[in-house]
This record gives structure tokens, sequence and C-alpha cells, in this order.
């Protein structure tokens, strides 16, 4: 038998004994590292583009749709309450929608010769406050200015003592390129064709609310048998479709709540304060308040300016831009939050990015879209079992 070495010997166990334990030895490093499947999640990138590619694409036929879709959401309670009381369901659609047009189309003929005075005075309003910002600046007393002087003669006087031997600057023509003034006949064909656009999608629009309201039941049926023949799977179908149509319906009836509050408030408010037009800028409040965010935005900056117009003084003008900024918060960050707790369930702050996002992708449809579309996802990923993170991330 060979004989073995002392290192041998002593680096060696023994058999049936323990793991070697050194006496100096450290605790063993636990490995944090999460294996990632790089064509997975190759995959789900290429996927997330191309869904994002075919939205944008075909955003003239996915805009009509949620939109009918949502408005069939809203509508369907009414809808479903004159079918309780034998009324057709293609007689009661009709004649609700007919309602609904009829009535916004007799609230802007009333508002009609108001709002078009507004119109025609925001040129003027643009105007003055062009004249007011354009005032007289003071001579340069201070250090920035002087400052800005000195540089200013060092330069001339470095054009007027020219290095030997470099290309003369003197005797050169500055060309001064302007721009074309704005002109209101070069855009007046663009104006029409979006117009006739408008139009058409709001028809579309109109349609498919229409057949949806009609439809009853049946597309929630034809979902369910979709689900497969298992009694689980339609289960959950169910209970996904039951939570979206909720969800929907209870967003939208805060929506209208709190666009109307919005709107009243202005109302009163500006008429309180002498603004001019205050019916036409208490619509304007509750309607641009179905958009997240931007529409405070737009009430309190064109109300200031028309306030400054009309009143001729800053202080005026911030105090009017003031009072539409603070009933938005009010109602946007006490009551709406209060209303929706039990509606959404939807984070903030993915509330925010989410709006964002689908305003990038489909403009000002996608503000309006972009709270409802995210309820249905949070919906469907609360229930499927490889989505329920997803959903997670969504919820509050």
């Amino acid at each position: 038998m060979a004989a073995t070495t002392g290192a041998e010997a002593e680096g060696s166990p023994s058999p049936g004994a323990g793991p070697a334990v050194r006496g100096d030895a450290e605790p063993a490093s636990v490995d944090t590292r999460v294996p990632v499947d790089v064509r997975s999640a190759s995959l789900g990138v290429l996927a997330v583009v191309a869904i994002v590619f075919t939205l944008h694409w075909a955003s003239a036929v996915f805009i009509p749709l949620l939109l009918g879709l949502m408005l069939s959401y809203a509508l369907s309670p009414i809808v479903n309450g004159l079918h309780r009381w034998r009324i057709p369901r293609a007689i009661g659609a009709a004649v609700l929608l007919v309602g609904i047009i009829g009535g916004t189309g007799s609230l802007l003929y009333t508002l009609g010769d108001d709002a078009t005075s507004l119109i025609d005075s925001l040129p003027a309003a643009a105007q003055k406050l062009r004249l007011a910002l354009q005032r007289p600046r003071p001579s340069p007393t201070d250090a920035i200015d002087s400052v800005q002087q000195a540089a200013a003669e060092l330069e001339r006087a470095a054009d007027e003592s020219v290095m030997p031997g470099a290309p003369s600057r003197r005797g050169v023509t500055r060309v001064v390129i302007e721009r074309p003034r704005f002109n209101v006949n070069d855009y007046l064909w663009t104006g029409t064709l979006g117009l006739v656009a408008f139009i058409g999608q709001t028809t579309v629009v109109i349609l498919i609310t229409y057949f949806l309201l009609v439809s009853g039941d049946s597309f929630r049926r034809k979902v369910v048998r979709l689900a497969g023949p298992r009694m689980s799977r339609k289960r959950i179908t169910l209970e996904a479709l039951d939570e979206i149509t909720a969800q929907i319906q209870r967003y939208l009836l805060v929506q209208l709540f709190t666009s109307a509050i919005v709107g009243v408030a202005t109302w009163l408010v500006f008429a309180w304060m002498g603004l001019e037009h205050a019916p036409v800028w208490g619509v304007v409040a509750g309607v641009t308040n179905l958009i997240p965010y931007l529409g405070a935005v737009i009430v309190g900056a064109g109300s200031a300016l028309v306030g400054f117009m009309q009143f001729g003084t800053l202080e005026m003008a911030l105090a009017i831009g003031g009072a539409s900024f603070v009933i938005h918060g009010i109602v946007g960050n006490l009551l709406t939050p209060w209303l929706t707790s039990r509606a959404g369930r939807m984070s903030p702050v993915t509330v925010f990015v989410g709006v964002l996002a689908w305003g990038w992708l489909w403009g000002l449809p996608g503000l309006l879209l972009g709270v409802p579309i995210l309820m249905v996802v949070k919906a469907v990923c609360d229930r499927v079992e490889d989505l329920k993170p997803v959903g997670e991330l969504l919820g509050t």
C-alpha cells in the first residue's frame, strides 16, 4: 500500500465523518442571483413593442370601439331598466341616444352666443397680454446687464480689428429669414378635414354604442362560452366580466358626479367674481374635468387669460386662475379619491403613469380611456395565476 503524505492525510476526511470545517472558515455565502431567461425576456419585449405598434397603427379602429364600449357600460343600466318595463332594447337604446344627442345640441345652442363672444375675445386677450409682456426694459444697472454690455463691446471691438491675413468681415450682407405669418386660409382645408373626421368618428361611436346596448348580455354569454368547457374557467371569466362592469360603471358615475360639481362650482365662483360668460366656463370646466390632470390646466390658464383681458390687472387674472385650480384641487384630491376608493382600487402612481402612456399613444382619447383600460387589465390580472404580480403592481 502506498504511503499517504501528510498533506493528504490532513486534508482528506475519514470515511463516515462529516464535512471538514476549518477553524478560521468564514460562513458560506448565499447566492442571491436570480436566473433570467434571456430568450423569454426578449420575446416579451418584442411582444410589447408589437402590441404598442399595433395599437398606434390601428388607433382609428380601437379608439371608437373602446369609446363605444365605455358608453355602453355607462348607459346599459338605463336600457336594462327600460327593458324590464317591457320596452324593446332597440327602441329604448334609440330613444336614450337621441335624447342625449338632443340635450347636448340644445345646451350648445343655448350657450352658443356666449361661446361665440368668448371665442371672439381671445385674440384681443392675446394681444393685450403680449403688449403687457413687451414693456420697456430698465437701464442696465445690475451686474448681469453690465456683463452683457461689456461682452457686446468686446465683440464689436473684435469685429472692427481684423487680424492680418484673416478674411475681412466688412461688406458681408446679413440675411435674415422671416417666418411667414399665420394665415387662417392656409389651415382652413386642414381644419375642415379634421372636422369631417371628427364627425365620422362620433357617428361610429354612436353606432357601436347602440349595437352594444341592443345586444344586451349576448356578448357576455359568448365570452363565457369561449372560455372553455371547464366550469372553473367559465366561473373565473364571469367573475372578471362582472368586476369589469361594476368598476367601470362606478368609475363613470363618479366622473359624471364630480364633473357636475366642478362645473356648477366654477360657474358660481366666476359669476361671483364678475367674470363674463360664467355659464360657458362652467360647461367647459365640467367637460374638461373628464380629462385627468390636463383639464384643470386648460380651464385655469384660459380663465386667467380672459380675466386679464376683462379686468386689466395681473392680480385679478391670478385670482381667477387660482380659484379654478382650487376648485379642481379640492374635488380632485379630496372628493374624487374618497368616491373612487371602492371603484377601482388603483394606485395613484399607476394611474398617473398609465394616463401619460395612453395619452402619448392616442392623444386626447387616450387620456379619457387610460383609467378604464387599466381597470380592465387589473381585473383580468387578478384572476389569472401567472398575471397576479401585474395586478398587485397596479393595485393600491
